[in-house]
């Protein structure tokens, strides 16, 4: 038998000084670990209730006071761009609007004009060829062209050497009246040029009518523009032929243009 005695060495850390836990004899189980000294490290999480540090509380509560400032600052940013947008956008809608109903009205007046050209260019066309009159031979034989859609009415007949008076109008003759005017008058009267032209004089002199002369047919005739005798706005063109007096008058400026243009221009009599 071995009589060797099995021990460990005895760590003795002399007077004064704590016992060392490692050592000694292992704690009975159940039995209550003598109290530590606490120590925390940063890796060891706060448990509990533990205080904040009154400067910390500080900085939290004045970040929050700053978010919340950025947040309503970037809030009234938006919507004041979001307002601007709205603004912008109904000032575009507004113009656009404005702009496509001015090209609208561009074109339904461009398209008026056109049919209006149009329409016009086919009563031009359809005038021509142009219609002959002719006045009987012991009056001059007066002729001038008109427009074959006018239609030709002769009130008396001078055939057996008294007056001509003859009316022509666009598809038919009106009503012969002072509240209907004629497109054309034609009167071939036995009445001296001097004597007839009186009639204008103070019409003339009191500026209801203006007078200019200018040759038809050959010779001089007075052209006379305004106030007529019907009370219409309209052209008498006065020329003689021998002893007799020829009136030409359309009632309407509306015919001006038939008036100078077709019928004057192509007036020819024998003198």
């Amino acid at each position: 038998m071995d009589n060797t005695y099995n021990s460990q060495p005895i760590f003795n850390p002399g007077p004064g000084a704590a016992p060392n836990p490692n050592f000694g004899p292992n704690p009975t189980p159940g039995a209550t670990m003598p109290n530590q000294p606490y120590s925390h490290s940063a890796e060891t999480p706060l448990q509990g209730n533990q205080i904040i540090p009154k400067d910390a509380l500080q900085t939290q509560k004045n970040r929050s006071i700053l978010w919340i400032i950025v947040t309503i600052i970037v809030s009234l940013v938006a919507v004041t761009f979001i307002g601007l947008f709205i603004w912008m956008y109904s000032k575009w809608d507004a113009a656009e609007t404005n702009v496509q109903g001015q090209i609208d009205s561009a074109v339904a007046v461009a398209r008026s004009e056109a049919i209006a050209e149009t329409q016009q260019e086919f009563e031009e066309r359809e005038k021509y060829p142009y219609k002959m009159f002719s006045g009987p031979s012991d009056l001059g034989s007066l002729t001038f062209e008109y427009p074959k859609t006018w239609s030709l009415y002769e009130e008396d007949d001078a055939s057996s050497g008294g007056e001509l008076k003859a009316y022509l109008n666009p598809d038919k003759v009106p009503p012969l009246n002072r509240e209907n005017p004629v497109a054309l008058r034609v009167m071939i009267l036995n009445e001296s040029f001097d004597s007839y032209i009186r009639n204008y004089q103070s019409d003339v002199e009191d500026g209801e009518m203006s007078l200019t002369v200018s040759p038809v047919g050959g010779a001089n005739a007075n052209i006379y523009t305004g106030k007529l005798d019907n009370d219409f706005q309209g052209i008498a063109a006065v020329f003689k032929i021998r002893d007799k007096t020829v009136v030409l008058q359309t009632d309407a400026l509306l015919f001006e243009s038939d008036f100078y243009n077709i019928i004057l221009a192509s007036v020819k009599y024998n003198s």
